[in-house]
C-alpha cells in the first residue's frame, strides 16, 4: 500500500465473521462501508461467542469458556457509512460499485470493479462447501436466485467469494450453478440442507 492510498473497508454481510474485524479499522479513523440495516448489538455478539463455546467438544475446554480466546481485543463496530442502494464509490484512480445481492441474509452486498471485471460478493457464493440457507426462508432464497442472476449478468472473470478459492474462467459458472442448485433444492424440499426434519 502507497503512503496516500486511500483504505476502504466494506461488510459484505452482517455475519460476525465479516464485521469482526471493524474496529481495529475504526480505531484508526478507516472508514468501514456496510448495508445500511447491517446493525448488530453486544448482546448478539456475546451470543454468537456463547453459541462458538458451546460446541467444543471437551468440557474441561468448554467450562474454561475458551471460545473467547479466539475474539480477545475484538469488540463489536457496526459499519459508520451505511449503504442503502447500489452506489459507487470512487477511489481516486478506481471506482468500485456496491451491488445489493441480498438472500443469505438481506444485507448482504457485492462490490464490482468493473474496470478489472472482479467481484468480491461475500457469502452470496461460496466455494467448496455447502452455502449456509439456515439464516433465511424460501422467500430468502428465492431473493438469493435474483443475486445470482444479477452476478452473471456482470460477466465477471473472476470471483472472491465469502468463503473458499477465488474462482475464475470456466469455475465461474461452476461456482454460480453450485449454489442455484442447492437453493433450487431447498425450495422444493422446505428446508435446507443442513436443517433435513428428522426422520418418522
Amino acid at each position: 500500500m502507497r503512503p496516500n492510498n486511500r483504505l476502504a473497508v466494506i461488510n459484505t454481510e452482517r455475519h460476525f465473521d465479516h464485521i469482526g474485524g471493524n474496529s481495529y479499522f475504526r480505531d484508526r479513523g478507516i472508514d468501514v462501508y456496510g448495508h445500511a440495516e447491517l446493525r448488530r448489538t453486544d448482546d448478539e455478539f456475546r451470543a454468537e461467542i456463547d453459541e462458538f463455546n458451546s460446541l467444543i467438544a471437551d468440557p474441561t475446554r468448554r467450562a474454561r469458556r475458551e471460545a473467547a480466546a479466539f475474539y480477545a481485543g475484538t469488540r463489536l463496530e457496526n459499519p459508520n457509512r451505511p449503504i442503502a442502494e447500489n452506489t459507487s464509490l470512487d477511489l481516486g484512480d478506481c471506482t468500485v460499485e456496491f451491488i445489493l445481492t441480498p438472500g443469505h441474509t438481506a444485507t448482504n452486498l457485492s462490490v464490482w470493479v468493473k474496470q478489472d471485471a472482479v467481484l468480491f460478493c461475500g457469502d452470496c457464493l461460496i466455494n467448496l462447501y455447502l452455502p449456509n440457507l439456515d439464516a433465511g426462508t424460501a422467500m430468502d432464497w428465492q431473493k438469493w436466485l435474483h443475486s445470482l442472476d444479477l452476478i452473471e449478468q456482470l460477466k465477471p472473470s473472476a470471483i472472491v467469494p465469502g468463503h473458499g478459492p477465488i474462482s475464475t474462467g470456466d469455475d465461474i459458472g461452476r461456482l454460480i450453478e453450485s449454489v442455484r442448485g442447492v437453493l433450487e433444492q431447498a425450495i422444493v424440499d422446505g428446508y435446507s440442507p443442513t436443517s433435513r426434519p428428522a426422520a418418522i
